[in-house]
């Protein structure tokens, strides 16, 4: 029992450092999110603190963190554009169709989560996991460069000077803490995160140091500070926009959209923690909880979210497990929000951008690089091309086109793999043994290996090494018996699934007469002359 409450201390200890280091970081992010939408950074903070909140409380992946996240953010500026275009003359009511449409896209994810579909997750391979993780950590070390710039009139202009030294000494700091004190024995249990980001904020505030913070960078945005109230319903998202036909079919695109990004990020990030924690999550839930979230944050004013990798990984390696990482960090967000302003502001950026750094490192998959000789070359070419389009697309997009690729590579590699071994008995039978899977992309394949016109009176397909797959296999099936019975051959089918029976006697009533309902049991055997197929 002691051993047990000593673990379960040992926990919740790690989760309330974990979220507070998270809390920390997620503040820029949001903003910065907030800032690409085209919306205020109170949109952001409010999404993340109420996302954050509770997927932590009710998704299925504890340890998990969500938020408002770039790749929603980019969907979210035509949106906001278009909305405010739609509005009279002066009046803006892009925030209004952005709240609406989170809403929706709430609904839809919850749907996703009442059929099921997070179990569809599951279907995506492994090199599309490890080009998925690549590129989003290259992502992630890009946006950070954008940390080493300032705003001077109205544009943005890379540090100069002493700017740019003390920025780059701060985050390399950040970063020589992060790593080295794991390396301490007795600090090997300390947040190393949160205590950098605490050691690098006392030398620039109390050095007085020329460092661009939390509350510089919401104010070069355009935004008024990290300040505000609690987030209120906004009921005036009904009265605003006309619930029409026509405003459906304007919001509905945009909410698919969004749905269909923030499930992809969602369950990709899900597997990724369950691959960091050897735990399991459930996507189902998930999908449910992300919807749940998103419906309240456009009700009360934000501009939704899914799940976030970079912080996702930062609670993990943090020592968050549990779900009271993410709901420390969420709670501290409204804290900071409501009462600690002031103070947040002051935390120079660098020390959060060295977070992100080590981030970074954590995240990309180095093992990528030995791998490059030991893999198929489809396989590398998945990697690579799931990579660079999360860099230049986004991640929806990336893993789309991944898995389609991947599927279209195993298609054409089992297309390949149809054989048959022909035999003749000594009543004159020829025998074709039919090797390998029948489906779409083997059948021209399969129809090569018959010689109707010059086989015997009687011929038998054997289908004990087959496994028939799809209706294009069934009808590859229909027409090699109509062929050989226009030739007046009699031709016998064996060893087909009782699925493939069913469906081949609802087709026509004569297969009842070409099926041997053969009784002997599956043969499993090595091949012992590989050349008697071809």
């Amino acid at each position: 029992m002691t051993e047990f409450i000593r673990k379960r201390m040992s926990n919740v200890r790690n989760d309330i450092f974990s979220g507070i280091t998270v809390a920390l970081a997620l503040v820029p992010e949001a903003v910065a999110f907030a800032f690409v939408a085209g919306v205020d950074p109170l949109v952001g903070l409010y999404a993340a603190f109420m996302v954050g909140l509770i997927t932590s409380i009710f998704g299925g992946r504890p340890g998990m963190i969500s938020g408002a996240t770039g790749a929603l953010a980019v969907v979210m500026v035509s949106l906001v554009s278009e909305g405010n275009a739609m509005g009279a003359e002066g009046e803006n009511l892009g925030l209004y169709y952005l709240f609406a449409t989170v809403m929706l896209m709430g609904i839809i994810q919850i749907l996703a989560g009442i059929l099921k579909l997070g179990k569809f997750v599951r279907l995506i391979p492994h090199p599309v996991m490890m080009g998925f993780v690549n590129g989003l950590a290259i992502v992630i070390f890009i946006s950070q460069l954008g940390m080493f710039k300032k705003t001077v009139n109205g544009k943005k202009v890379w540090l100069e000077g002493n700017q740019l030294y003390y920025m780059i000494g701060l985050v390399l700091l950040t970063m020589l803490i992060m790593w080295g004190l794991p390396k301490i024995k007795k600090a090997k249990k300390l947040p190393e995160a949160l205590i950098a980001i605490v050691v690098v904020s006392s030398i620039a505030i109390l050095v007085h140091l020329d460092v661009a913070t939390v509350g510089s960078f919401i104010r070069d945005g355009g935004g008024n500070g990290l300040g505000g109230g609690f987030p209120t319903p906004k009921l005036e998202t009904f009265s605003k926009i006309p619930f029409t036909w026509e405003t459906f079919k304007f919001i509905f695109p945009y909410a698919l959209i969004l749905a269909a990004i923030g499930l992809i990020e969602s369950l990709m990030t899900l597997n990724l923690i369950d691959d960091l924690t050897e735990t399991r999550g459930n996507g189902n839930k998930e999908c449910i909880a992300q919807g749940s979230a998103n419906i309240v944050t456009g009700f009360f004013g934000g501009m939704g979210g899914c799940a976030m990798i970079g912080q996702s990984i930062i609670n993990i390696k943090s020592g968050g497990r549990g779900r009271l990482s993410g709901i420390v960090a969420a709670v501290l967000l409204l804290i900071f929000i409501l009462f600690g302003a002031p103070y947040i502001e002051r935390i120079p950026i660098a020390a959060l951008v060295g977070v992100m750094f080590m981030v970074v490192i954590g995240t990309f998959a180095w093992s990528s690089f030995r791998i490059i000789n030991k893999i198929p070359k489809t396989d590398l070419f998945v990697l690579v091309l799931v990579s660079a389009l999360t860099v230049i697309f986004d991640l929806a997009i990336a893993v789309i086109a991944g898995v389609i690729v991947s599927a279209l590579v195993f298609s054409w590699e089992n297309a390949k793999r149809i054989r048959a071994r022909k035999t003749i008995r000594e009543d004159g039978t020829k025998v074709y043994e039919i090797w390998g899977p029948l489906f779409f992309g083997s059948i021209a394949a399969f129809n090569e290996k018959f010689d109707v016109k010059n086989d015997p009176d009687t011929v038998e397909i054997d289908f004990m090494e087959s496994r028939v797959s799809d209706h294009s296999a069934l009808e590859a099936i229909f027409n090699i018996v109509e062929k050989y019975e226009a030739e007046g051959k009699t031709l016998r089918l064996k060893h087909l699934s009782e699925e493939c029976k069913q469906l081949l006697y609802k087709s026509n009533s004569k297969f009842y007469d070409v099926i041997v309902n053969a009784i002997d049991d599956p043969r499993y055997h090595v091949v012992e002359n590989p050349e008697a197929f071809n």
